[in-house]
């Protein structure tokens, strides 16, 4: 017996959240296509079936950038990638997840022929260890064999408080966002799954970008994934200002400050 159309419960404009990213959509393209996970989920599935984020925007778990060319496809039936697109593969998985077979098979015939597939060992694919599970042997500081030299600037801002009480335990650096500023290659190359790149999407290898940031929040950790491709610290400036959280003097006092830290291979 087939299952009844829910979708006229849902609105006719529908707020997606996709890895962190907001889709603003209509429900008619989301159920383009017959028998694809998103038309089953909004025509087989009530509102309140589907998880939501804080503010009621209907939550999948999967890459927010490489979305919005899934969306495209639901638009219109075509594939048109950027000329210097490198993520077939992680394309074609999420055409996969998204149960897009049509879209699938394209991405898959057409990295045969892309000299940007990423079997052909671009630095974007490679995967790095993670800090917590690299053996000791590999963390040194010394370059990769062959690898290119170039600077590489991680900025963050930060805010901690201090109240009253001097003595009182202070929050210290909560960071909002760490941003990176360096040559598109090298950025994919040092931190490959974990730089957001939406803020500065398609760009050749070979440019410059000051608007890709990371996707946690620990400097640490940033700092460990830099030393493993070899780069050293050469550099570092910060600023900073005070200001109360009211006109009372007798307030909490609030320090800002933006720090930025330069590496180089």
């Amino acid at each position: 017996m087939a299952q009844p159309d829910k979708s006229s419960s849902f609105p006719e404009i529908v707020e997606l959240n996709v890895g962190g990213q907001v889709y603003v959509t209509r429900l008619q393209t989301l159920t383009g296509a017959p028998n694809s996970l998103l038309w089953t989920k909004f025509t087989r599935s009530s509102p309140g079936d589907l998880p939501k984020d804080s503010k009621g925007r209907f939550f999948f778990d999967r890459d927010g950038f490489l979305f919005r060319y899934i969306l495209d496809y639901l638009r219109d039936s075509e594939l048109v990638l950027p000329e210097f697109f490198k993520e077939r593969r992680r394309l074609q998985k999420e055409a996969d997840f998204f149960q897009l077979p049509e879209l699938s098979g394209r991405l898959a015939e057409g990295s045969k022929d892309s000299p940007y597939a990423e079997d052909s060992g671009d630095p974007e694919e490679t995967e790095l260890p993670s800090p917590a599970t690299s053996s000791s042997s590999d963390r040194n500081l010394s370059s990769p064999p062959g690898a290119s030299s170039g600077f590489i600037t991680v900025g963050y801002r930060g805010t901690y408080t201090i109240g009253r009480d001097i003595q009182a335990d202070a929050k210290f650096r909560r960071v909002a966002r760490i941003t990176v500023c360096s040559k598109i290659s090298l950025a994919k190359e040092v931190f490959g799954e974990t730089l957001n790149e939406s803020r500065d999407p398609d760009r050749p290898p070979d440019k410059y970008t000051a608007r890709y940031y990371l996707k946690y929040n620990f400097l640490e950790q940033a700092f460990d994934r830099l030393a493993q491709a070899g780069f050293h610290m050469v550099a570092c400036n910060s600023t900073g200002t005070c200001s109360y959280g009211s006109h009372d003097p007798g307030e909490d006092k609030l320090w800002t400050s933006y720090t930025e830290y330069v590496f180089f291979r």
